[in-house]
């Protein structure tokens, strides 16, 4: 006896094979976009104003495909810019070593760390205090690139960032049980340095405020010299 054939039940809902989930992005794939657009910023292919805003829109991302439209029309460094078209996952992406710049690591762990007078900043600085205390003060700091981004983390700790009135700066953060306060600042000057400060504060203290009558009064000879203009 044929057995009779029950009516087909439709499979749970499945994304389709060719989609795939949003990549987050990472500090680093942040740092490359935020690269590029020093270099655009440098290479006057953008304004201070839209620069900022590309910037704030950096640092707020949260996936690979957020980041993609901030460069798409610009070119990469040491290439030429890539068709918007380009069947590539990161079309920002870049050979790193052709750009790398060394990192500069404070750590602070049940002590005290600072870092003040005339020394030379890099384009990235990370702060890590544990039950300790961090002082960068750049007031008298050598800025050799536009953006400079400082990374600070503070467990039952503190963090304080001193920077010239002259100069941008702003944060991006998050305090648990603590305080992540950045008094942002905004240049008039179109080609002053620009300070970013990401942070987290848990059960502890990061700050970044200018420092009154502090200026780079030698602004544009070091920018020109570094740009070789």
């Amino acid at each position: 006896m044929d057995l009779e054939k029950k009516p087909q039940q439709p499979l749970p809902y499945a994304e389709p094979a060719d989609a795939a989930p949003a990549l987050r992005a990472s500090d680093a794939d942040r740092d490359r976009v935020a690269d590029i657009l020093r270099e655009a910023l440098a290479e006057g292919r953008l304004d201070a104003e839209e620069h900022g805003e590309r910037i704030d829109a950096v640092y707020r991302a949260k996936t690979v495909a957020e980041l993609e439209p901030l460069v798409r029309d610009l070119p990469v460094p040491g290439g030429a810019a890539a068709p918007a078209s380009a069947p590539q996952a990161a079309p920002y992406a870049y050979d790193a070593s052709q750009t790398a710049e060394p990192t500069e690591s404070l750590v602070a762990v049940l002590s005290s760390t600072t870092r003040k007078g005339r020394w030379r900043i890099g384009a990235r600085t990370n702060a890590f205090a544990l039950f300790g205390n961090i002082e960068i003060d750049l007031t008298e700091a050598l800025f050799s690139q536009r953006l400079t981004t400082i990374n600070a983390t503070s467990v039952f700790g503190n963090v304080e960032i001193t920077v010239p009135e002259n100069i941008t700066l702003r944060g991006n953060g998050n305090g648990i049980l603590g305080n992540f306060e950045i008094r942002t600042l905004e240049a008039t000057d179109p080609e002053a340095p620009v300070v970013v400060i990401n942070g987290m504060a848990v059960l502890g203290n990061i700050e970044a405020k200018p420092k009154r009558g502090k200026l780079i009064a030698d602004l544009h000879d070091r920018l020109r010299k570094h740009l070789g203009s």
